[in-house]
């Protein structure tokens, strides 16, 4: 394979499956009130990560890319290729359509939040504008995707093109973890076992129990605390490394995480599932 085969794959991830994914899910979501709990923890997972790595790597005296990478593989859920079947597993596919709120909401979160800690740790000086922030988020493939399947499907019944995104949407999970297995390098892996402990660390286990601790506060019981504090116990998503890979952060230790993450969270949330049956 060519050493660059990974960005063409990336570049069909991005510009194709990705919007697929937004166009074939979000416009069957129905909204409602009691929705606001997985979308706010969506996004408090990665505000909170934002401010916990921010700490970590001031204290380790890590650079602002290799705290950006960290905030970017640390604080967003593989919710969809993991989190899917998963919840079809213990839970039953009846409560999927919980978990699409989740996975829209993260993803939604990645492409916002996520491309900003992007963008900060890909600048060489540290330093960006809000003009190029603001303009590298609104030209990002997957969140006009998003945003356009919210407005367009409000005018437009976009039924006729269901097989079309059904088919573009289902080459996301193969080519993800097919573009991070070409990326995916071993060699000298025990000198990043610091990042990828407290990355693993914050994502399988302080991510949900702080999930777990705001529904408690707030009294929120049955599905939809079961789901949002489950999607919030799933690895870290694939589609961070074709964003680092995209920014110039660091694609190893990114991969890394995403690997040892889908494994490790295989077990994990089992024990998170007995957790959540335990209190719910």
């Amino acid at each position: 394979m060519h050493p660059d085969a990974h960005k063409g794959i990336n570049t069909w991830i991005l510009y194709l499956a990705l919007p697929a994914v937004s166009f074939k899910y979000l416009p069957k979501v129905h909204w409602t009130t009691e929705m606001l709990f997985p979308v706010t923890a969506t996004f408090l997972i990665a505000v909170v990560c934002f401010v916990f790595m921010t700490v970590y790597s001031k204290i380790k005296g890590y650079s602002g890319r290799s705290r950006s990478t960290l905030e970017l593989v640390s604080g967003y859920s593989n919710t969809s290729f993991i989190g899917f079947p998963l919840i079809s597993a213990f839970y039953g596919e009846s409560l999927l359509s919980i978990a699409i709120i989740c996975d829209q909401t993260m993803f939604f979160s990645l492409s916002t939040l996520g491309i900003v800690a992007a963008v900060r740790g890909g600048s060489r000086s540290g330093k960006v504008s809000a003009a190029f922030i603001v303009k590298r988020l609104i030209t990002f493939p997957p969140l006009i995707g998003c945003i356009s399947a919210l407005v367009l499907s409000q005018f437009i019944d976009f039924t006729f093109a269901e097989p079309l995104f059904d088919k573009l949407a289902a080459t996301l999970s193969p080519l993800a973890l097919f573009s991070v297995g070409l990326q995916l390098k071993f060699n000298g892996w025990k000198k990043l076992i610091p990042q990828m402990s407290v990355s693993l660390l914050y994502k399988l286990i302080i991510a949900p129990t702080i999930i777990l601790g705001l529904a408690l506060l707030l009294g929120i019981k049955g599905s939809i605390a079961k789901i949002t504090v489950f999607e919030a116990a799933m690895p870290t998503v694939v589609t961070s490394s074709i964003i680092a890979e995209q920014f110039r952060l660091n694609t190893k230790l990114t991969n890394l995480i995403i690997g040892f993450s889908i494994i490790v969270g295989l077990f994990t949330s089992a024990i998170w599932y007995e957790i959540i049956e335990y209190f719910f």
